[in-house]
């Protein structure tokens, strides 16, 4: 018997088809370098806009050059200024809250003697009060004001500035109008601040030249109310600058040279109070 050929068929895997790599997504077009010259300029633009706006309209930086506010504000404090904190109707009044000059709001104001220069002090005496000082202590409307925030320093009595008003006395200080004219606000040994007018003194009160020595500050001349020490710098020691000269320049070179030294860190940010 013929043997059967059998015939095995091996089967073989059929190929598998390769995956194919995706299409490489098309590369984003590259923004032209004048459009992104245009929107840099535009951005600076619009925050230097931001900035003059809020510079004369809403807040305004100034520096404390003087110790008369000391403790409360030193010489090197750099503060912003609320300017739209006591508007008084018109459009801020409709757009902003505002408030009324309270007696002991520190304020900036433009100086009655020459309106160029600004002075912070602190409101004491509001239109109608009655004023008087007796050794250094202030009495509004026959009381005695409660001031946690005054700080006396000399060590001898003045009796001028410490007994005000007092018309037999006469400090150096005192202007030639106001020495004329501060006799007349006097009513049985007080001084009543006229209609529109504050009385404002230093905390400092030994080292203030202030109402006592100029007169009232007129509403008009408040610029307003200060609220944040953003930067506070030790002043730079009198040798350290007796070096250079009277050149802003190279004085303001010194400062931010040694910056670090003379910052003053637990101060800044800090609300005024």
């Amino acid at each position: 018997m013929m043997e059967e050929e059998v015939k095995v068929e091996v089967e073989t895997a059929a190929p598998q088809p390769q995956p194919q790599a995706a299409p490489a997504a098309p590369a984003a077009p590259r923004e032209p370098v004048s459009t992104v010259l245009a929107d840099t300029v535009q951005f600076l633009a619009s925050t230097i806009v931001i900035a003059i706006f809020v510079i004369v309209f809403l807040a305004q930086a100034f520096q404390i050059p003087s110790e008369s506010m000391e403790e409360t504000l030193l010489v090197g404090d750099y503060l912003l200024v609320d300017k739209v904190h006591y508007g008084e109707g018109g459009l801020w009044g409709k757009i902003l809250p505002y408030d009324s000059v309270r007696r002991g709001d520190i304020i900036v104001f433009k100086w009655p003697i020459k309106p160029g220069n600004h002075f912070v002090k602190r409101v004491i005496g509001l239109p109608g009060d009655r004023l008087r000082m007796l050794r250094g202590r202030v009495f509004v409307n026959g009381q005695p004001l409660n001031e946690p925030y005054a700080d006396f320093r000399a060590r001898n009595h003045d009796f001028y500035r410490d007994d005000f008003p007092n018309v037999r006395y006469r400090s150096q200080q005192v202007s030639d109008a106001w020495w004329d004219e501060f006799p007349g606000f006097i009513r049985n040994g007080e001084l009543v601040v006229p209609t529109g007018h504050y009385f404002v003194l230093g905390d400092n009160r030994d080292q203030s030249l202030d109402s006592r020595y100029w007169g009232f500050v007129p509403r008009e001349n408040i610029v307003g109310k200060p609220f944040l020490i953003y930067l506070s710098l030790e002043p730079p020691a009198p040798e350290a600058m007796a070096a250079r000269t009277n050149d802003k320049m190279e004085r303001f070179g010194y400062v931010l040279v040694n910056l670090t030294g003379l910052a003053r860190w637990n101060r800044m940010m800090r609300v005024v109070p």
